[in-house]
């Protein structure tokens, strides 16, 4: 290789020197033209996972506010619940979900738990003394 001073004038080679500058442009063209394909793609994939998380978001809230809530009137629901013969209802009460209804059969405590919306029975019990 030969040192080009500061003095000396360059020579612009022709067409073989075009052509090797030629050459890595190109290459570093290329090279920038699949990083600038790559970082498009991470954009792309990026943006629709965005959108996804988005459209999650959105879905449950909105299931939250139409399905979820109890509307604004109140259903009016109508049971008749059947106690055993004798029975006295000593105390009822409503806690979250649930009604609690305290009963005196026959001189036996019993609590009966039911289900606010279905009125179905869903736990008993009973106290008794020991003989």
């Amino acid at each position: 290789m030969n040192k080009i001073t500061a003095g000396e004038a360059q020579s612009d080679g022709g067409e073989a020197g075009s052509a090797r500058l030629a050459a890595p442009t190109a290459e570093v063209d290329a090279v920038a033209a699949r990083m600038v394909v790559r970082v498009r793609s991470l954009m792309i994939i990026s943006g629709l996972t965005t959108l996804l998380a988005i459209a999650a978001v959105v879905a449950v809230i909105g299931y939250r506010v139409f399905c979820a809530a109890d509307g604004g009137a109140a259903a009016t629901t109508e049971a008749v619940i059947i106690l055993p013969k004798g029975a006295r209802v000593v105390t009822s009460t409503v806690a979250d979900d649930r009604i609690v209804v305290t009963l005196d059969v026959a001189g036996s405590t019993e609590i009966r738990t039911f289900n606010l919306k279905t009125f179905r029975e869903i736990g008993r019990i009973r106290f008794a003394i020991e003989p």
